[in-house]
């Protein structure tokens, strides 16, 4: 369930979700919230994702983050052009 701040998230998991993705969140509301849901819901799986990019990943990993999503690698990706001849 993707959740924009601490108190969505802990009503997601309390909901019963698997996985919590706390999107957008600061570095330091984001490690707060992940630590709230880990405390009250130990086997919820939390994800950081949203506008976290290589030079910033150090700062949304952590103790309670289980999964970070990088978009980056995805949408901002150079383009290769290439040919196959068989």
């Amino acid at each position: 369930v993707e959740c924009s701040n601490a108190d969505e998230a802990l009503a997601a998991a309390g909901a019963g979700a698997d996985i919590v993705l706390l999107d957008n969140l600061a570095p330091q509301e984001l490690h707060a919230a992940a630590a709230q849901v880990k405390a009250a819901h130990p086997g919820v799986t939390v994800e950081a994702s949203g506008g976290i990019v290589l030079g910033t990943l150090p700062q949304f990993v952590g103790p309670h983050i289980d999964v970070v999503s990088m978009g980056c690698l995805t949408h901002s990706a150079p383009a290769l052009d290439f040919a196959l001849r068989v």
